[in-house]
């Protein structure tokens, strides 16, 4: 006769109880309940895995030996299928061999039929402590393992930022470096001016009098304007030194940028013809700058004028100009052989330049005008596959109103 005792600590879980023996079940069941536990029961292997799967519970009393499937073999699938269900086996064998068996199964522990109330409430009370110190230990590592992801995330994202500043400091590094070239070519271009352009100027003066002396013969004529030309082109180099260098006096106003683009490719329409490219144009007609419009048509010349070199034989020039960002956009992207990466950090030095004719003027003249209204420009490239120029003025130099 069984005796109504105190609840257990464990009271309110669920437990099943799987044996072919209905005196069993009954008994074990009356006990338990007794005791606060929920439970369930299943009369062989295949229903107690069914149960398993429908109800969830803590622990499972499963016989050894059961009709359909036996207890060895459910459990195997319940460790297998539901880690979080303890198993304390019972069985009619009371030899090491199958204890061992047990305990390498998966068992938390096992009882030899029969079996006391009191032995098996203590077994009881043992595996469900033990299994709440697993399930802890399992929730502590998961605790971990997201807290060891959370930590990467966040290792990632410094590495990213420190990536990333690194990079501005590059760029900001490369932009002084600029600067201090301009600067320099600054003070050579206006000591070369000066000393270079008396000797020039009294070259071409002795070449039209001796070109006035010289009226009969052609031939001579003829080097006496190749020396006019050279001296011309040795002048207009000295020109486009010290538009590289040197900011703009004129006046500022509100300029459109859409009509400074416009005008531009109305200059190059003819060999944007010949050379059969494709012009494409994003442009937001509010796109308004304080600026000096001629310098603004310097930059789209020298950039429109670079991609145009780049596809001889055809292709696609897209222009874009947008405000977003607190910032005008302008990016001018061609379809040519692209910049190679070793010409990155040269591409805006003055005299630097790829083409077979050409002082290597025009991209230090579009950084010191952007530089000039506060704005950066970067380039992006891959060869055989064009490049991008993005330039970006502060809105804070944008005004708005109407322009010419």
């Amino acid at each position: 006769m069984m005796l109504t005792g105190q609840s257990s600590r464990f009271a309110g879980e669920k437990i099943l109880v799987a044996d072919d023996e209905k005196a069993i079940v009954e008994l074990t069941s009356i006990f338990l309940r007794d005791r606060g536990f929920k439970i369930l029961s299943a009369g062989d292997g295949r229903e107690c895995l069914e149960v398993i799967e429908r109800e969830h519970p803590a622990l499972v009393l499963l016989d050894y030996m059961m009709p359909v499937m036996d207890g060895m073999t459910a459990l195997a699938q319940i460790r297998d299928r539901f880690p979080d269900t303890y198993v304390i086996m019972f069985t009619g064998k009371g030899s090491e061999e199958v204890a061992v068996s047990l305990m390498k199964a998966g068992a938390a522990d096992y009882l030899q039929k029969p079996f006391s109330n009191v032995n098996l409430l203590e077994r009881i009370d043992n595996v469900l402590q033990l299994r709440q110190v697993g399930l802890e230990n399992q929730r502590l590592l998961e605790e971990q393992e997201l807290l060891r992801h959370e930590i990467e995330g966040w290792n990632l994202e410094l590495e990213n930022r420190v990536l990333q500043k690194t990079r501005d400091l590059e760029l900001a590094h490369a932009e002084i470096l600029q600067v201090e070239k301009l600067a320099a070519l600054g003070h050579i271009s206006a000591g070369l001016a000066h000393e270079i352009r008396n000797p020039l100027n009294a070259i071409n003066l002795f070449a039209q009098l001796l070109k006035t002396s010289l009226s009969g013969d052609a031939e001579q004529r003829g080097y006496l304007d190749n020396i006019a030309c050279e001296v011309e082109r040795i002048d207009n180099i000295l020109v486009q030194m010290l538009a590289a260098s040197k900011g703009s006096n004129s006046l500022r106003r509100p300029v459109r940028l859409a009509a400074c683009l416009m005008n531009v490719l109305a200059l190059y329409r003819v060999q944007i013809r010949s050379q059969g490219v494709v012009v494409e144009t994003e442009v937001d007609e509010q796109a308004v700058l304080t600026a000096d419009t001629t310098e603004i048509e310097q930059i789209f010349s020298n950039l429109i004028g670079n991609a145009l070199f780049e596809m001889p034989e055809g292709g696609t020039l897209k222009v874009a100009i947008h405000v977003e960002d607190q910032q005008i956009r302008v990016q001018v992207s061609d379809t040519g052989r692209g910049v190679p990466a070793e010409n990155f950090v040269r591409i805006f030095d003055p005299f630097f330049t790829t083409k077979d004719k050409g002082t290597g003027f025009g991209l230090s003249v579009v950084l010191r005008i952007v530089k000039g209204y506060n704005g950066r420009i970067q380039v992006a490239s891959q060869p055989g596959d064009g490049a991008s120029f993005l330039i970006e003025f502060p809105l804070s130099d944008t005004v708005a109103g109407a322009c010419p």
